[in-house]
């Protein structure tokens, strides 16, 4: 069982690798994107189940014993990022089908994302802070060119502010790796977590620690770390947007959970936890108030998802076995909603020939469909009952509650209600209003309308398949807590992960 542990990165490594050897094959590359990704979300079903009843798994490359290899490792967390990165690659496949067009097709984009994916899953599995960072460095290559692909001058000024930033990230990352190492004398995060404590020199170790949360904080746009991200992700095609909204912040949410859970504890630099709640705070009110005052729908978007790692940062901040509970069902929620709304605001786009809501209106009227699941994210993401962003909302506000951080659960309220306004705003402008436009100027969707029967379904089918998601993990709320409260307890106890790679023998 442990050597499934490689597939995740293995499968889209060698789909990207079929594609490019049949470039002129778009069809096949359509479906091998989503055979790709339907095999990764059986695997990490079968990974789950696997740790959920065996415990941790870990796979030590060439057989070299940790900490002396490459070591790969499975526990419920992982486990759980890479069930969501599976469903998003999923999901994007598919709608990829009926929305990108064949010129950005025979521009290798398909290969593009399964690289993407690969880095992802990469950075879910790997037990090593090198090879973490050399997962990193794979998402920012893939995701770079899939930000630039359409050629468009507004995508080059997106994606150098991006590049720009990520790549101060790596070198900060390599400095932190560095002091690290030079005082423990591996990067084995499991051999780290039972060095660590015993480690002389703890101002250079709070240094470290300092670095490494600059770095995945740029990585998940936590204030003020953030302005790159409005600056890019409404740039590209929307199917990239959707699997950068869903995925990549998250990459930089889950480093910082395991760095400081496994690796970094509270008790060994609690100072760290005081900043990430002032930090949760203002991100949280940063990222509202940005998306408050937009009228392009993307941009409005992007701008939640720096609200939204708030809430997933203040759980961390609080570092109980409820609230890191309840930041895992975040993370989860979150990334099903927020990859939907974007799914949602490109049929938007192609059927009203705008990004600005301003431009826009009428829509219920003639697709109500399109209304209804565009509710389900939107009442998500704002905490609306019964859907699944009220229990993880609802998760980690008690939590507070239970740490008496009152001002940030104020803040974390407060954030909510705007939210629920700003998605109140995109159903007004878009669907209830009239719509604004007439004549030759309000055919500018004819592409939509041109579009066969079976890339409508593609486009359609994915907001379905996620809207659903969201419907059930609220409703049978139960085993999704329980799931995350186990994945919780494995996170604040980091001797279990330690014993399940090391043996307990540093």
């Amino acid at each position: 069982m442990n050597r499934l542990i490689i597939l995740p990165v293995l499968v889209p490594l060698t789909t990207a690798l079929i594609m490019l050897l049949l470039p002129r094959r778009i069809a096949v590359h359509r479906l091998l994107g989503v055979l790709s990704t339907l095999l990764l979300s059986v695997v990490s079903v079968i990974l789950l189940n696997s740790v959920l009843s065996g415990g941790i798994l870990s796979l030590q490359a060439g057989g070299w014993a940790a900490p002396f290899g490459i070591t790969m490792v499975v526990d419920t967390f992982s486990c759980i990022m890479l069930a969501m990165a599976s469903l998003i690659g999923l999901t994007t496949a598919i709608y990829s089908i009926g929305s990108v067009d064949e010129k950005q097709e025979h521009n290798f984009y398909h290969p593009l994302i399964q690289l993407l994916l690969m880095g992802i899953n990469g950075a879910f599995l790997t037990g090593d802070i090198f090879n973490l960072y050399v997962w990193f460095e794979v998402m920012l290559i893939s995701s770079f060119v899939l930000l630039v692909l359409e050629g468009k001058p507004e995508q080059f000024e997106g994606a150098i502010k991006y590049v720009t930033l990520n790549l101060l990230s790596s070198a900060i990352f390599l400095a932190a790796v560095g002091i690290l190492y030079g005082m423990a004398g591996t990067l084995n995060m499991a051999d780290l977590a039972m060095r660590l404590p015993m480690l002389e020199h703890r101002e250079l170790l709070s240094v470290a620690a300092i670095l490494f949360l600059i770095t995945f904080g740029i990585k998940a746009a936590v204030f003020p770390l953030f302005f790159w991200l409005p600056a890019s992700y409404h740039t590209p095609h929307v199917a990239v947007s959707a699997i950068f909204a869903g995925l990549l912040t998250k990459v930089g949410v889950y480093a910082i959970i395991r760095f400081f859970t496994t690796i970094f504890t509270l008790e060994s630099t609690p100072f760290i936890h005081h900043i990430l709640l002032w930090v949760s705070a203002f991100t949280m009110v940063t990222g509202v108030l940005g998306a408050v005052a937009q009228y392009d729908l993307r941009k409005l978007l992007s701008f939640h998802i720096i609200s939204q790692i708030g809430y997933m940062i203040f759980a961390i901040a609080i570092q109980s076995p409820l609230a890191i509970a309840g930041g895992l069902l975040f993370i989860v929620h979150n990334i099903a909603a927020k990859t939907n709304l974007f799914y949602l605001s490109g049929i938007i786009r192609l059927i009203s020939g705008s990004w600005n809501l301003r431009q826009i209106g009428g829509l219920y009227a003639t697709y109500p469909l399109l209304g209804l699941l565009f509710l389900v994210p939107a009442l998500a993401l704002a905490g609306i009952p019964p859907l699944s962003g009220f229990w993880a909302k609802l998760t980690v506000i008690q939590a507070g509650l239970e740490a008496q951080q009152w001002l940030a659960v104020s803040v974390a309220l407060m954030v909510s209600i705007l939210t629920l306004y700003s998605m109140i705003k995109i159903w007004n402008e878009a669907f209830l209003k009239d719509n604004p436009l007439s004549g030759d100027e309000g055919q500018r969707g004819r592409e939509y309308h041109e579009l066969s029967a079976g890339k409508k379904i593609a486009l359609i089918g994915p907001a379905i398949i996620l809207a659903m998601f969201t419907i059930v993990s609220g409703l049978w709320f139960e085993p999704f807590f329980i799931l995350a409260e186990g994945a919780s307890l494995e996170l604040l106890d980091a001797g279990i992960y330690s014993k399940a790679v090391t043996g307990g023998i540093p």
